[in-house]
């Protein structure tokens, strides 16, 4: 799946859907390429460049597009509400365990999401329905090989896990770990791309950021990383590398937001960015606050007020305070936001704040939710598991989910194949206390 994102007729036909949900009129570009899809057996890339060089920059923003929507930290702060914080005082012990919660919370909400990875709910739901596992209460379990998966996903079946599987959703806090015990606050999106070019096989990033590394190896700089051909600027990649900065901010949302900014600026703008900017600030206020509808709350403040993320994450949060069922809530979402891609920040970043409102601080409810409501379901359940395994800590965490992981982290990441979650949480721990800033 993600070769094809790479193809020359997915970057075009993603870009005009890109720039159509950006409230562009493109319908000259939509019947050009329907053009060139029938008349030519193949579309290569200089037709793509064709596209992205002379037909994209003519097309207009229609009058109606009411949002408004920066890539710039001056721009974003002023449309926000950002408001300075300052670290709280926890006991070295308990700041301790809500980061190895965080670190354990969101490997065991990745593995339960990967095998569906990419499944819509109604597929996830009738899998689980045939096979007695309706509502989700546990790993997943292949039943008489009735769920066809590749190797990687089946390890993440219930009675497979044998540690936490190799996900890029588990490399991203591993890099974030190494860019801040190296540079500091003060690390910048070079720095992070520089960082990815060393530790990241090109093959194993996907969509906005494969574009970015491609654009870093041919010589673009931040944030024309992020800009040059990347019709997946606003997708969910940045949002899934936001822990590391919330893990380290305990009771500082501001701190985890900025710091965000500029890990989500190599690869993405406006909404992309805003998402990782979202994340790092709920995780943050996780530290401190163990209500859901307070921690959304708290991340919605570092949102630009006239964004479509904003309007979505807001939305979400007074149906999912309403509503007694998430199923509902999620019908109720997805009729407005369901027609993003599913890989998008917007529809997934819903699927959270569903998933954090409706689980009510349960561990086991909110990643259930979170893998249930499909999409990117890896992504969201490891963030979900990332900001209720901060607000809960370590040692309240359901042992079914988090013994399988065996303190044991696969990774890409060269030095750390076969990490122990305990010392990644000791290091973060250093960090959290001000070490290495």
């Amino acid at each position: 799946m993600a070769g094809m994102f790479d193809e020359p007729r997915e970057l075009v036909r993603s870009e005009i859907q890109e720039l159509r949900e950006s409230g562009y009129d493109v319908e000259e570009a939509e019947n050009l390429f329907s053009q060139y899809l029938w008349l030519k057996e193949h579309f290569d890339f200089e037709d793509m460049r064709y596209f992205f060089y002379e037909i994209f920059p003519r097309l207009h923003r229609k009058e109606s597009f009411k949002y408004v929507e920066p890539s710039n930290l001056e721009d974003i702060v002023k449309e926000a509400d950002f408001t300075k914080t300052s670290q709280v005082d926890l006991s070295e012990d308990r700041l301790f365990d809500k980061i190895y919660g965080g670190w354990l919370g969101r490997a065991a909400g990745c593995t339960l999401g990967k095998p569906s990875e990419g499944f819509t709910r109604e597929k996830i739901f009738d899998y689980l329905s045939s096979t007695g596992q309706y509502p989700l209460s546990d790993y997943i379990e292949v039943k008489d090989g009735s769920l066809k998966l590749d190797p990687l996903r089946l390890r993440a079946t219930k009675g497979r896990i044998d540690g936490t599987p190799r996900d890029d959703d588990m490399d991203y806090p591993i890099i974030n770990l190494i860019c801040l015990e190296r540079k500091g606050d003060d690390f910048t999106s070079m720095d992070v791309g520089n960082i990815w070019l060393e530790n990241l096989p090109y093959h194993l990033v996907y969509t906005a950021e494969r574009v970015a590394y491609r654009n870093l190896i041919n010589g673009f700089v931040p944030p024309q990383t992020a800009e040059h051909m990347n019709p997946y600027r606003e997708w969910i990649g940045a949002q899934i590398r936001a822990d590391m900065f919330g893990w380290t901010s305990p009771g500082d949302p501001y701190r985890a937001a900025k710091l965000a900014f500029k890990d989500a600026s190599l690869s993405h703008v406006k909404n992309g960015i805003y998402g990782e900017m979202f994340v790092a600030a709920m995780i943050a206020t996780a530290f401190i606050i163990d209500d859901p509808v307070e921690i959304v709350k708290a991340g919605l403040k570092y949102i630009p007020k006239r964004s479509r993320l904003y309007e979505a994450v807001k939305y979400t949060m007074e149906i999912a305070t309403s509503s007694e069922k998430w199923e509902d809530v999620w019908d109720t979402v997805m009729e407005r936001y369901g027609g993003y891609h599913p890989i998008h920040t917007i529809n997934n970043a819903a699927i959270l704040v569903l998933s954090l409102i409706c689980g009510d601080g349960d561990f086991e409810k909110s990643i259930t939710v979170a893998v249930q409501s499909g999409f990117d379901t890896d992504c969201n359940g490891a963030t979900v598991g990332s900001i209720v395994g901060v607000m809960r800590g370590a040692n309240v965490l359901p042992p079914k989910f988090v013994e399988p992981l065996h303190d044991r982290l696969d990774s890409y990441v060269p030095e750390f194949a076969h990490s122990r979650i305990f010392e990644l949480a000791k290091r973060t721990l250093r960090l959290a206390k001000g070490g290495d800033r």
